[in-house]
């Protein structure tokens, strides 16, 4: 029963993604000066959970100046690195790929 639900949720956040009414936490740092997009999400609620965790990361790691937004979007880049220059492309993918 958990993996069917499992699936409707993936599906339902890729058919939201799709038409760009998915949530998406979007993380900007002043030190390194980026632009983070994690997501997708099906609710703000499931965003603004995750956000904390995605923080946590980011703080461990030394970023300062961290301003956190949940919001509808569909973002096409997920890492903007404004200090180099440089847009990385990782990989589009349902925030709940590879849980159970």
């Amino acid at each position: 029963m958990q993996t069917i639900w499992h699936n409707l949720k993936e599906g339902l956040i890729s058919l939201s993604n799709g038409l760009g009414f998915a949530w998406w936490v979007e993380i900007v740092t002043q030190s390194p000066s980026c632009t983070y997009y994690f997501g997708p999400f099906i609710s703000s609620v499931d965003a603004n959970l995750a956000s904390k965790g995605y923080v946590e990361d980011l703080e461990t790691e030394g970023a300062q100046g961290i301003i956190v937004n949940v919001k509808r979007c569909k973002p096409y880049v997920l890492t903007i690195a404004e200090d180099l220059g440089e847009r990385i492309d990782r990989k589009v993918k349902p925030a709940f790929s590879g849980q159970m």
